[in-house]
């Protein structure tokens, strides 16, 4: 598997990111081996807490959230998916499958032996996330989920055709459209589109995705970014051939019943639902993309029991970058801090 490597002086000095770099390889299904990335901050023998990020972020996303971690006494890691970050990027599309996602962060989990794991999961974070957590539960020992969810086909399959046939004609919108879009109010295409199907529309054929961190700036988001982190957004990716990436995790989303790893997700949810250690809810209050996605979780996993599930607030789809002391602060809650 081909696959591209940042060079290392693009992450020279960014604002707000002292950390020092770690690294493992991992099968990358094809007899070859990728380098995943990610930070390991605070004292070794201390509790795990685990960052999963997601897409068009790295584990930059977290840099306010680490030191107060670290000075709470846990362990903190915090990876860079492959495709993203630090890590390796493959540079076909077609070498990005959700079942890939998870074969690469499992070896990556199963080679670190982490236990006792209390996992932050968003985005991109969660799908990934929620499928180890789902294969390892001996592994972890909280849960605390942020604007994610683990979608098995959510899309009935009476509407499956027309969204597909609608999604053909959609147009490319601009970068500054996408909030519109989420929030139903774009008048630019056909009305009653999900907003993720013009999100899908945008990563696959956007020219503006060539700066991906911008999208992170612009989804709901309570304050905007300075423009040194959006360059550190950025960073990873110094032209196209690094982004296949960021441009295919849309299209991995499970949305329609007949896609890839639905089966696998369903499976995933029978495990969540008889999971019963904490698993705290904490979605943004002004989040368009995942609002309303943590009810299923309330519902129907045991752990979401007696937590003090929260809303975090003023917040956006990034809360990690809006709020990261709330988002702290639900992590010491379940973890009885």
């Amino acid at each position: 598997m081909q696959a591209r490597r940042t060079p290392d002086e693009r992450f020279d000095n960014l604002p707000g990111y002292p950390f020092n770099p770690n690294y493992l390889q991992v099968d990358d299904t094809e007899g070859g081996e990728l380098r995943i990335h990610y930070l390991d901050e605070g004292a070794p023998d201390g509790d795990v807490v685990l960052l999963l990020h997601g897409q068009p972020a790295w584990s930059y996303l977290y840099r306010h959230m680490i030191p107060p971690l670290v000075a709470a006494g846990f362990r903190v890691i915090a990876p860079d998916l492959v495709g993203f970050g630090r890590s390796d990027k493959p540079v076909r599309l077609e070498d990005y499958t959700y079942a890939r996602h998870v074969a690469w962060m499992s070896d990556w989990l199963a080679q670190l032996d982490l236990t006792g794991i209390t996992v932050f999961l968003q985005d991109w974070g969660s799908l990934i996330g929620l499928r180890l957590v789902a294969a390892f539960p001996e592994r972890f020992s909280g849960v605390v989920l942020s604007n994610g969810g683990l979608p098995a086909g959510p899309i009935p399959d009476e509407f499956a055709g027309p969204a597909r046939e609608t999604y053909k004609t959609l147009p490319v919108v601009k970068a500054a459209e996408l909030e519109a879009c989420f929030r139903g109010n774009y008048e630019g295409g056909p009305p009653g589109v999900p907003g993720f199907l013009y999100w899908r529309k945008f990563c696959a054929e956007s020219p503006e995705i060539v700066r991906p961190g911008d999208p992170i700036d612009l989804i709901g988001n309570a304050a905007p970014l300075t423009e040194l982190e959006k360059e550190a957004f950025n960073a990873p990716y110094p032209d196209e051939s690094y982004l296949a990436g960021a441009r295919r995790f849309p299209s991995l989303v499970p949305l329609f019943a007949d896609e890839p790893e639905v089966a696998e997700n369903k499976i995933a949810w029978k495990v969540l639902k008889q999971f019963d250690k904490p698993f705290l809810c904490a979605f943004a209050d002004d989040d368009p993309v995942t609002a309303g996605m943590e009810q299923p979780f309330l519902d129907s996993v045991p752990g979401c029991q007696g937590v003090d599930h929260r809303t975090i607030g003023p917040a956006g789809h990034f809360p990690q970058q809006d709020q990261p002391e709330q988002c702290v602060k639900a992590i010491l809650d379940v973890t009885g801090r």
